[in-house]
């Protein structure tokens, strides 16, 4: 089987196209060495420390797909309630060490008991990492085995003020048994791994500017669409490199390291902006075929950011265990689920906006993206009912959309991942847990 990514980089090299030129060409469909079959593509999106469920969950107002009434958590999504999907019943059952936010968190993506260890949590027993691959690394796995598939990072892991630690609070991508991956959270870095030195830093020269000639002068050569999909991607690429010089010289936008102690953790008024700039640069990445699996990771389970942007200087994780009847903190948490939703919604209105190089439509109808926490509610830290909302990917995974969708109580969320799996083209039996596979795999069509 011929290894494609060396297939199209031997081609593009054939064109005249110089090693730097080759990240923003190789998504291109015009320079193909061969047609792409259609992508399908998933995104999960964690947020923290549970939701209010009265202002979350949306009211079924008719038979019909769409006849949502959004609570204000979700209205930022209020343009894509013809393409939502939240999921009533689904819960995390697995059971073994660790408290309640360490297995919500390390367990959500795996569907496996953490290990055994000596990292202690609030009131449970000491635990370690996850005991087994994430879904994401399982579908890259997967993917990259598959000449049609394979892409040139295989996923990619944003994150979003995540904290310089690691422990079992703060990852949720596991390449394996004992193997936590960790989420870029600075989009220098992940720009540097897409597309190499983002700056000569003695005169600030933007990679863009090394290869703007040589691109224009190859995109005389490509049909009309590549020429505006590269023009979009020289210019997503552009206003990022501009952002973050900005950044660099700004005492306001200076991207901080995230604070080490839960207690006193931070998170500066920029971070909406690196948000957008991680955003951006996943779209891109998926618009370029460089992925077709990713995860944004906003925060930590158990996290204390300070979101003063949303005038709020409590640390969340602090407001999420006020009683029910503190008005103030419940309003709080409203804003901070609401922010976070509309961060969601910039996501979908980017995907849609964006071709998808491998066939018709917007990179929308072909990615799933999966919004998930690892609480349901975070003042009784229950893994009942966990807020998972599906977005999108409709052409590529035939799942109904539209519609709140009542699974039994207690359904395990190791059902969802089957479903999934199998929607990405992975007939998996089992995911995670075995046992907590029985029933097999969710029906996402039938109402």
């Amino acid at each position: 089987m011929k290894n494609t990514l060396f297939d199209r980089r031997s081609f593009l090299h054939a064109l005249g196209s110089s090693s730097a030129a080759l990240p923003f060409l190789t998504g291109l469909p015009g320079l193909q060495a061969a047609p792409k079959q259609q992508a399908k593509r998933v995104i999960f999106v964690f947020t923290p420390n549970g939701t209010i469920p009265d202002e979350f969950w949306p009211d079924q107002q008719g038979e019909q797909a769409g006849d949502l009434k959004l609570k204000r958590i979700l209205k930022p999504l209020e343009p894509w309630r013809d393409r939502i999907a939240p999921l009533r019943g689904i819960c995390n059952r697995l059971q073994g060490d660790g408290d309640r936010h360490m297995r919500g968190m390390s367990c959500l993506l795996t569907g496996t008991e953490l290990l055994p260890g000596n990292i202690q949590g609030g009131g449970g027993v000491p635990a370690g990492w996850a005991g087994g691959i994430s879904l994401d690394q399982e579908l890259k796995r997967v993917f990259q085995a598959q000449a049609d598939t394979r892409t040139q990072f295989g996923s990619l892991e944003f994150g979003v003020a995540v904290p310089n630690r690691a422990d079992p609070w703060t990852r949720m991508s596991y390449a394996g048994a004992n193997q936590p991956i960790a989420p870029v959270s600075d989009p220098k870095v992940m720009m540097e791994r897409l597309y190499g030195q983002v700056q000569d830093r003695e005169n600030m020269e933007p990679v863009v500017g090394n290869v703007r000639a040589e691109l224009l002068k190859l995109s005389q050569q490509l049909p009309e669409r590549d020429r505006m999909m590269l023009q979009k991607h020289l210019s997503l690429v552009t206003e990022v490199e501009r952002e973050l010089q900005h950044a660099d010289t700004s005492a306001e936008l200076a991207h901080p390291m995230p604070d080490v102690d839960p207690d006193i953790e931070l998170v500066n008024d920029n971070t909406p902006e690196i948000s957008r700039m991680q955003i951006d640069l996943l779209v891109n990445s998926l618009a370029n075929d460089m992925s077709r699996v990713a995860t944004l990771q906003y925060m930590r389970s158990v996290g204390q950011a300070r979101m003063s942007w949303l005038e709020i200087e409590e640390g969340h994780h602090g407001l999420s265990h006020e009683p029910d009847n503190n008005k103030q903190a419940r309003e709080k948490l409203v804003r901070i689920n609401q922010w976070f939703a509309g961060e969601i919604a910039y996501l979908a209105q980017e995907l849609q906006r964006t071709a998808d190089p491998t066939g018709g439509g917007s990179l929308l109808d072909h990615t799933l993206v999966v919004w998930m926490n690892e609480l349901g509610k975070g003042n009784n830290h229950t893994l009942d009912d966990i807020p998972f909302v599906l977005i999108g990917g409709e052409k590529a995974t035939n799942f109904e959309m539209g519609r709140v969708r009542q699974f039994p109580k207690h359904t395990p969320h190791n059902r969802l991942w089957l479903s999934i799996a199998h929607a990405m083209g992975h007939e998996v039996e089992h995911f995670g847990d075995a046992p907590l596979c029985a029933g097999g795999a969710l029906d996402l069509r039938s109402v």
